[in-house]
């Protein structure tokens, strides 16, 4: 008497075939979705109380990054400003503007403006925005076309990969220390010997920069 109908080979290599396939299929998946936008948030325009256009100060009036960022060059935060510079200009030019009410109420009441983070890191990350500057890390290396931005996003993916990307081959997202503050600074991604002669003049030692005490402290 037969058990098995004559297709039952054929099922049972399916099943089997299976069980190997499909685990690695799902890690598969999952790794893209940890890295896709929707996870990552990159190029996620977020509601802010001011609609702060980067476009129209950076890359219209030339302000410099540090005039708002003060503490990039010296501390692991880039700071964003006080209501008191936004008044510096706003006290004398588009004083009335609806949209400039929050700024306004800010310093009437003292109270800091609640600017939604763009960039946001875990927190069992460390980073140091001071080092990165002082190695010749532009703003545009991490921050994309910032002086383009009408509302500001997150340009980068943030992930592990992409981090660690850079820290195997720092020639490749670095330049020269006067160009950082450059809205349109660019990495040398393609000049790898100059990249070699950066990466030497700035003493960056390579050798323990994909150590996890790096980021991870």
């Amino acid at each position: 008497m037969q058990i098995f109908r004559p297709g039952a080979n054929t099922v049972a290599k399916l099943v089997l075939a299976c069980l190997g396939v499909v685990p690695v299929l799902a890690v598969g998946l999952a790794y893209q979705i940890v890295g896709s936008p929707y996870i990552t948030v990159q190029n996620v325009t977020r509601n802010q109380p001011v609609p702060f256009s980067h476009e129209h100060h950076v890359g219209g009036l030339g302000l410099d990054c540090r005039y708002c960022h003060t503490s990039v060059e010296k501390a692991r935060f880039a700071g964003l400003p006080p209501t008191e510079t936004c008044m510096t200009c706003h006290s004398q030019i588009w004083t009335n503007a609806e949209m400039l009410e929050p700024v306004r109420a800010s310093l009437a009441e003292n109270k800091p403006i609640h600017w939604q983070r763009v960039n946001q890191l875990p927190d069992y990350v460390y980073f140091d925005h001071s080092i990165h500057v002082a190695k010749g890390v532009a703003c545009t290396t991490c921050h994309g076309p910032i002086d383009q931005m009408k509302l500001t996003r997150q340009a980068a993916p943030l992930t592990m990969q992409w981090c660690l990307d850079c820290h195997r081959d720092p020639a490749k997202g670095i330049g020269p220390r006067e160009a950082v503050f450059d809205p349109g600074a660019k990495p040398l991604v393609n000049d790898e010997e100059q990249g070699r002669k950066l990466v030497e003049s700035y003493h960056i030692r390579t050798d323990h920069l994909t150590d996890c005490s790096i980021c991870h402290r």
